[in-house]
């Protein structure tokens, strides 16, 4: 009888009683601080002394930070599968995966019929039960893009639309016992969750059969299957069976998982000493005993996918190569979690995996895994991606977004740690307690990793300048899988190349960054009807160059139902209303106004996380220049793109200010002299835009720029900066391993 080589798991199961819920919560906090995998709860809607499941499960969730939560099993007759796929899909989210769906036919019929709910024969509730599969699973299939229709004979759905989808790939595991419910087990689901005592016709031995020649039959691996026992006892109690001392416990679980193939136990006790024992003394010595008897028996373990999935494999990639600690978070194009990994905001991909390491020694490997395979690979922070170089087709991207922790490190240096998978969203809230801020793009979504790499031009940077201006440290991952740390100390040059070709020179996990001192702030928002807009741009570009240094406005301009609408946004960098409204109504003056507002915020308020899906709905088509001035010329090649036709949306982020007090040579972003940065999304491709290089170009931001010509990399970086980057190439990365974003080609000769 098989071991089927899964993960180990250990739960509770806690009886959700009302009459004291802060204990029954207690023990959900107990089995967490024990470390214990998961609590899981019955569901009773009709049980009078029981708390709603999925309250509780809520409110568990929030109180907890890394235990999973589970239904043991939902009622699926009181809980319509389409409502319940939402709910499900919803506390996954926010619980940041943490949650798995228990689901039963429903016993108990004149219990459920009292609720107002069907009263099914068990044959019906079984058929039920499989197109509540279909209706839940279609729920959560957000990357189709087409309605769902279910059309069933207990369960209809016409038309719904589809989402959200959960975190993680959330299981859904069936209580069954007769063969008919065993047969579904193995044809549908990705569980099986048992009560022991309840397991006896057919008895375990057969039970297993049935799932696995089911699961064989519709074309699945048995391994797929999480197999989940309930167990009700109390350890050190008694004498009868899971009610003796620890040892007893430990022999008797064995058999369970290596002849079983169980891997998932949950101890249905309310005894705290119980879940104590359980965790501490059972757990670990079963972990242990099972795993050498693994390496024994030579038992494959490991993640296991369906042969479906397994056929959208792409060619090239040596899947089984992959190191177990990057397996078990890797997707690949057949996982449930590959609609949301694919793509950035702006570009569409369909890599052939997807990496997702979460530390600097994880991403080394990932880096070294990647090299070896005859693909492409992309690194992407979990920004939006504009220039479209952090995805790819049949490749491989590696997924910094796990390493997403942001720490004050120290309050008096206002020095913070800031991983590199964060968003600036993110970060704005986690250093609002402390009144902290850093200059972060113009959009919660922002990735930190790619930001602070390139530049980081953002609502702060006339008054504290760009991200790479302030960035004091950061880990490496080098080329040849070496983790360093760059900083004025140690690897100098490389420290110095990181702050505006990072991406060129390693893949950065972390950065050290000093922030500024900030809490609110004040922003304005006004819409202009543009008439003559060369000559709105001119204004525009004086009054922001003579403005205060407190003060950044970025603007956007759009062709809107013949109409050419500038809707510019201002960010105040402190709360001195005075000084900021004279400042701020000066802009009301440049042309008639169709809306305007303004309020004092908190600068986390302003820069507000969106979490928009990254389904790659645009596709890379901008092109960028940094300019001094918003001259005749610039403004007038400006104006005659909307004229012709060639674009309908333009912008413009302001540096300047403190951007321009740190000197040319001290990043390898050199441009210190500019005062806008232009950004324009072509209405043909990028490359057919031929009006944008009559603009008096004095660089170019790269995160901004999708079109891939060679002057476009002299653009971005003056001949002396370029020289000395393509030396610090030839010694960090020698073999061009990092050229996927602005190649610099390693110096030779060197």
């Amino acid at each position: 009888m098989p071991d089927y080589g899964r993960n180990l798991q250990f739960g509770s199961f806690v009886t959700p009683l009302n009459r004291d819920p802060e204990a029954v919560v207690d023990l959900a906090l107990l089995a967490e601080r024990v470390g214990l995998d998961l609590v899981s709860y019955q569901d009773h809607p009709y049980q009078n002394g029981f708390l709603d499941t999925w309250t509780l499960m809520s409110w568990v969730a929030a109180r907890t930070t890394s235990i999973r939560l589970a239904t043991n099993v939902a009622n699926l007759p009181l809980r319509p599968p389409a409502v319940l796929a939402r709910a499900a899909a919803s506390l996954d989210l926010l619980s940041g995966g943490r949650v798995e769906l228990g689901l039963g036919a429903g016993g108990f019929r004149d219990a459920i019929a009292a609720m107002g709910g069907p009263d099914r024969t068990v044959g019906e509730s079984v058929s039920a039960l499989g197109e509540a599969i279909d209706v839940i699973r279609g729920i959560w299939d957000e990357g189709n893009r087409s309605p769902l229709r279910v059309k069933g004979r207990y369960y209809t759905v016409d038309g719904a639309k589809r989402g959200p989808a959960p975190a993680h790939e959330l299981g859904i595991w069936l209580g069954a016992y007769k063969p008919r419910m065993l047969r579904l087990t193995g044809a549908k689901a990705d569980g099986w969750i048992p009560t022991i005592n309840y397991v006896n016709s057919p008895d375990m031995a057969e039970s297993r059969r049935i799932i696995d020649e089911a699961a064989a039959e519709n074309g699945r691996d048995p391994r797929e299957i999480r197999r989940v026992l309930n167990i009700f006892g109390g350890v050190g109690r008694g004498t009868e069976p899971w009610q003796g001392p620890a040892d007893d416990w430990i022999e008797r679980m064995l058999p369970l998982i290596l002849e079983h193939g169980f891997d998932t136990i949950i101890l249905g006790s309310d005894n705290p000493s119980d879940i104590v024992a359980f965790a501490e003394e059972i757990a670990p010595a079963v972990r242990e005993a099972v795993a050498a008897e693994r390496a024994a028996a030579g038992t494959p373990t490991g993640r296991v996918r369906s042969a479906a999935a397994l056929a959208k494999r792409a060619p090239g990639i040596d899947y089984e190569a992959l190191p177990a600690p990057l397996a078990a978070r890797a997707v690949e194009p057949g996982d449930r979690g590959y609609a949301a990994l694919r793509s950035t905001y702006f570009t569409a991909g369909t890599p052939g995996l997807v990496l997702r390491p979460s530390n600097a020694e994880e991403t080394a490997a990932a880096l070294s895994y990647a090299r070896a395979q005859g693909v492409p690979f992309a690194v992407r922070s979990g920004g939006h991606g504009i220039s479209g170089r952090s995805t790819n087709n049949g490749g491989i991207v590696i997924h910094l977004g796990a390493m997403n922790g942001v720490e004050v490190i120290d309050r008096e240096r206002r020095l913070v740690r800031v991983g590199a998978g964060a968003r600036w969203g993110e970060v704005a809230q986690k250093l609002a307690p402390a009144r902290l801020a850093i200059s972060s793009g113009d959009f919660g979504d922002v990735g930190v990793g790619g930001l602070a790499t390139a530049g980081g031009v953002g609502f702060l940077s006339r008054s504290y300048g760009l991200t790479i201006d302030h960035v004091r440290g950061a880990e490496v991952v080098l080329a040849d899988g070496r983790v360093v740390r760059a900083d004025a100390e140690n690897h100098p040059d490389l420290f110095w190349a990181l702050r505006g070709a990072g991406a060129g020179m390693g893949i950065v996990t972390s950065f050290d960054i000093e922030a500024t001192e900030l809490g609110d702030v004040i922003y304005g928002r006004f819409a202009h009807e543009v008439k003559d807009l060369g000559a709105f741009l001119q204004a525009w570009g004086r009054l922001t160059e003579s403005s205060p240094r407190e003060l950044t406005p970025f603007l956007v301009v759009a062709a809107q139902g013949g109409r050419r609408i500038a809707h510019t946004t201002v960010l105040w960098a402190n709360d001195d209303t005075e000084r900021a409204t004279k400042a701020l109504e000066a802009f009301l003056n440049l042309a008639p106004v169709l809306d305007q507002q303004a309020a004092i915020t908190p600068y986390a308020a302003f820069m507000a996380p969106q979490n928009n899906p990254q389904d790659g709905h645009s596709g890379p088509n901008f092109r960028s220049a940094l300019v001094d001035h918003l001259d005749e010329r610039t403004t007038g090649v400006i104006s005659g793109m909307f004229d012709k036709g060639e674009t309908g949306y333009f912008q413009i982020r302001t540096v300047g200010g403190a951007v321009n007090d740190t000197p040319a040579d001290a990043t390898a972003y050199a441009h210190r002299t500019q005062n806008f940065a232009l950004a324009v999304v072509p209405r043909g491709s990028a490359a057919d835009l031929k009006s944008w290089d009559d603009i008096d170009f004095r660089g170019l931001y790269p995160s901004f720029e999708s079109h891939a010509q060679d002057s476009a990399l002299s653009k971005a970086f003056p001949p002396a900066t370029l020289e000395r980057l393509r030396r610090i190439k030839a010694a960090y990365d020698p073999e061009n391993v990092f050229r996927g974003n602005f190649t610099i080609l390693p110096a030779t000769g060197v």
